[in-house]
């Protein structure tokens, strides 16, 4: 490619124009998560499934934007009759030019209905593994893995184990750590006399790499 003045790029200008495509990236990228908690919350289903690639897979046998939008009309009518979602951390790293991956920090409430006709105040705190590609010149959700750490009613702290605690299911234990070798490590290995040794830093953009020490990328349960 050319510039307008029929001169050839230099490597400088190749350089400051792939840092400035990142930043945009990373611009773009940060906002998906901001638009998918509002969409969701406000139920405008069309703006938030606009944020998943066309072909996003939603089951075995069913992909596309308006499978996922059923799926969730579903889903939304039937367990919740109000939602909040709160973004909170967000790390994101590249894989090439238009793929990336990241982590973001969420903590929802829920106003949730019991067979009985009662009504629990569900708060959660979970994280989700994502996946974003550019298609066309935009960045959409690839997929999301959501890690759950616990769910319970506002008045009712989810001490101990299975902190996963909805109205009318037993209680059961979210993926909230399981991506994480650092997690049982920690625990396993108490400190002894010596003095704690620090491995070397992770390189700038295998963070979320290096602290899952190499693992493949996670799965997901297709439903």
């Amino acid at each position: 490619l050319l510039h307008s003045d029929g001169t050839e790029p230099t490597m400088e200008n190749e350089q400051l124009l792939a840092r400035i495509d990142r930043l945009e990236s990373l611009d773009e990228i940060r906002q998906l998560p901001a638009k998918y908690s509002l969409s969701l919350d406000m139920r405008d289903l069309d703006a938030h499934v606009n944020l998943f690639a066309p072909d996003i897979r939603v089951s075995r046998e069913k992909t596309g934007r308006a499978h996922l939008k059923r799926w969730l009309d579903d889903t939304l009518r039937q367990q919740f009759t109000g939602t909040s979602h709160h973004i909170g951390n967000h790390i994101i790293e590249f894989d090439d030019p238009d793929h990336a991956h990241g982590v973001v920090y969420s903590k929802n409430e829920h106003e949730t209905p019991r067979e009985d006709g009662g009504i629990e105040w569900v708060i959660m705190q979970m994280l989700y593994w994502d996946n974003y590609e550019r298609i066309d010149g935009r960045w959409y959700f690839r997929r999301r893995l959501p890690c759950y750490w616990y769910a319970t009613d506002l008045n009712k702290p989810p001490v101990g184990d299975d902190k996963m605690r909805w109205p009318d299911r037993e209680p059961y234990s979210g993926a909230y750590h399981d991506l994480w070798p650092s997690w049982e490590s920690f625990w396993d290995n108490p400190p002894g006399d010596n003095e704690a040794e620090v491995a070397a830093p992770a390189p700038i953009d295998e963070f979320l790499n290096h602290m899952r020490r190499g693992a493949p990328e996670p799965k997901i349960r297709v439903r």
